[in-house]
């Protein structure tokens, strides 16, 4: 056997090994998932919120996940939400939009990239919305617009608090314009959400970014994050390049938004529905108390207006 025989046996045992390599979808349905310390079972991660115990990171989690944790195990009303029409622009790259909506939709087994939810929180009946990662990277397009907008209805006709757990990227670049509308159509929701004097809160988890950051992230009476959740507009390394300057030690991390007054508190995961729960008390509260003053002011301005005639 001459050395070229011995290379190409060589390289043909390589090739082999790498295909014989674990796929995402492999990883995916593993028992196992890696954190600070290396490989760490899912159901010990499961029963600590999916928080490491080692380095407190916080894993990205579904809606379901979500809403488990903040209103009780499938103690939660799912809406079904409109679904506008699939690839609206037929785009095309390396593989169709069509079918990355379809692979999306099997992965998560959601319609789209949000989901809206009614439950309960300290006896207080809530609206609430939350954004699958998996989900095309949760990014915002007309489906998600629509989503949002059926849940902020839901809120004002039913007249409860409407809570946002935000992540994802920005808006989906698949849908161009149409999806970049979507910053304005929650922007509007949100102002007649604030018309009727009903609370919307943000929880922002990781990542939160680009277009969502831009609207409707950031336009809640209180923000709240999670401890390391990545929270941004133009990535760190666009930033870096444009100012030419280093960056700040953990910038775009929530901790530093909270020092720079975009986030109000950085809650743990296990403590967040309870925190929800006293935050909305007090505007709730709050609410009634501005709106029974607006009806005395009401009540005095009719008085003098019959006295005057």
């Amino acid at each position: 056997m001459n050395w070229i025989t011995k290379i190409i046996k060589a390289s043909e045992k390589i090739k082999s090994a790498i295909h014989k390599r674990a796929t995402k979808e492999d990883i995916a349905k593993s028992d196992w998932t890696s954190c600070c310390r290396g490989p760490i079972l899912k159901k010990n991660l499961e029963e600590n919120l999916w928080v490491c115990p080692d380095c407190n990171k916080h894993h990205r989690i579904t809606p379901k996940q979500r809403f488990d944790i903040l209103f009780g195990k499938n103690n939660y009303e799912i809406f079904k939400t409109p679904i506008p029409k699939d690839d609206p622009l037929n785009w095309t790259d390396s593989k169709s939009y069509k079918e990355r909506l379809k692979g999306a939709r099997k992965k998560t087994g959601m319609d789209c990239g949000m989901m809206v939810v009614s439950g309960s929180i300290k006896n207080i009946k809530i609206t609430a919305v939350a954004s699958d990662f998996d989900f095309l990277g949760a990014s915002m397009a007309a489906a998600e617009g629509e989503a949002f907008l059926y849940g902020i209805q839901h809120a004002i006709e039913n007249q409860t608090p409407f809570i946002c757990v935000s992540a994802g990227g920005g808006m989906r670049m698949m849908e161009s314009l149409i999806s970049l509308s979507q910053m304005t159509r929650t922007t509007l929701a949100i102002n007649e959400l604030k018309k009727n004097k009903l609370p919307y809160l943000v929880c922002i988890t990781d990542p939160t970014a680009g277009g969502i950051t831009a609207s409707y992230a950031m336009l809640g009476d209180i923000h709240v994050a999670e401890p390391g959740a990545l929270i941004a507009f133009a990535g760190a390394r666009v930033i870096q390049g444009t100012v030419k300057e280093e960056l700040p030690e953990g910038f775009q991390k929530s901790e530093y938004v909270e020092k720079t007054g975009f986030v109000d508190l950085i809650v743990e995961r296990k403590d967040l529905a309870e925190k929800i729960g006293t935050l909305l008390s007090i505007l709730l509260k709050k609410n009634s108390v501005i709106s029974t003053e607006e009806n005395e002011t009401t009540e005095n301005t009719q008085s003098l207006s019959k006295v005057a005639s």
